[in-house]
């Protein structure tokens, strides 16, 4: 790995063969249908010759979602090993990777990205932030470069242009894997456990439109400040609303406190909790409370029990990683840059988007589609419960829910 000379927070390599419990909330033709690494020759009949495609991975490699950054870059490396078959090309070209540190910082992002299509970059992936997203998409589309956006969850990512794209799930389809856990929502009282922040509110407006208006429930919510240190009064507070089901939406380091106080009020005991499974590092957290959670689970070691996610593990593992939450994002955004120069160009930015609209392949996480009209991915989601308490706690797979089961609404591309 060679080190760029241009700055200290970028790494430019050559691929070869190497390889919070916000996470609960926050694809008309099939032009391409094959594994992988498989697809056939590009369309462009090789213009450019056997030219490198210049990919930007901009991400948090530092900053509050560094573990989360790290994840995603973990997965990528082992999804390029395994989508080029070892060879770091696709169709004859290297995939040429520069990363840049954003930090988590939108205007750092931007900079970094227009640095980087200044130089000729085609394609942009990466991001661990959706507020970053939501100012790398506009960029991308302006310069008609490919946008595959990682971790941002923000729903308004789906549909945003014709350039931009996503690897990971969105918010709604965490919702709609709590809403699984409930039943039939019509008539049902759910509760949103949160703070009174913008992620706090942001939580409560995305489980009103999903499982009240979208579901028929009746939803109602319970806010505490972000620097409430006693969270009693508001675990009581939810247990007298006499909830179906509270739906907790917690970030910071109170999580353990809360998780006490929600156990010792009985809440966890008397009706049915949910939240979002994060990284395995949050597991400790829950307590003794956390055998009686139910949690939804975009993703955890084994939950996709398929070929492409024990390649995946072996490859983050074999290079001295540890697979997590965010490593499938990773994994098939390199799936996602292989195919697009495969099927569509390995230097139109239009051709490459064209490549993965209606695409469906097999990802870590199981049966993968990009949905044509607004690039949605739509995807597997899971629900689980956690077995053991401390550092022996881990969790164990209840549910698989089929991409069709989890599908958000469908968008008009908005440009």
């Amino acid at each position: 790995m060679r080190r760029s000379s241009t700055s200290s927070t970028s790494r430019s390599r050559s691929v070869p063969a190497l390889a919070l419990l916000a996470s609960a909330v926050l694809l008309a033709g099939l032009t391409a249908c094959s594994k992988a690494g498989t697809a056939g020759s590009s369309p462009d009949g090789g213009k450019g010759g056997s030219a490198a495609v210049d990919v930007g991975l901009v991400y948090s490699r530092s900053g509050p979602l560094a573990a989360y950054g790290k994840q995603y870059l973990e997965g990528f490396n082992a999804g390029l090993a395994y989508a080029t078959h070892g060879t770091g090309k696709a169709a004859g070209h290297e995939i040429r990777v520069t990363e840049q540190d954003d930090a988590g910082d939108p205007a750092k992002a931007v900079a970094e990205a227009k640095t980087l299509i200044g130089k000729g970059t085609k394609i942009i992936a990466g991001t661990t932030d959706s507020g970053v997203s939501l100012q790398l998409a506009p960029l991308a589309a302006q310069n008609r470069v490919l946008y595959i956006a990682g971790p941002a969850a923000t729903d308004a990512l789906t549909g945003l242009n014709a350039y931009t794209f996503r690897s990971g799930r969105q918010s709604y389809q965490d919702i709609m894997t709590a809403g699984s856990l409930l039943g039939d929502s019509h008539g049902k009282k759910v509760v949103v456990l949160t703070q009174n922040s913008a992620f706090g509110q942001a939580n409560v407006a995305a489980v009103k439109a999903v499982l009240g208006d979208g579901q028929g429930a009746a939803v109602d919510s319970v806010l505490a400040p972000p620097s409430a240190g006693d969270l009693t009064p508001f675990a009581q507070q939810v247990k007298s609303k006499k909830p179906d089901l509270v739906f907790v939406a917690w970030a910071g380091a109170s999580a353990p406190a809360l998780w006490t106080a929600l156990d010792q009020q009985g809440v966890v005991g008397s009706t049915k909790v949910v939240t979002g499974l994060a990284g395995i590092a949050s597991y400790p957290l829950f307590g003794a409370a956390g055998s009686k959670v139910s949690f939804l689970a975009h993703y955890f070691p084994g939950a996709g029990n398929n070929p492409v996610e024990k390649a995946m593990l072996d490859g983050i593992t074999k290079a001295g990683g540890t697979p997590d939450l965010f490593s499938p994002d990773g994994f098939t955004a390199a799936q996602m840059i292989v195919h697009a120069v495969e099927a569509g160009s390995a230097t139109d930015p239009t051709a490459m988007a064209k490549a993965l609209e209606g695409w469906s392949f097999q990802g870590p996480k199981g049966d993968d589609q990009i949905r044509a009209v607004d690039h949605a991915l739509l995807q597997p989601m899971f629900t689980a419960t956690l077995t053991g308490t401390g550092a022996a706690a881990k969790p164990q797979l209840d549910s698989r829910l089929p991409k069709d089961a989890v599908t958000p609404p469908s968008k008009q591309m908005a440009g």
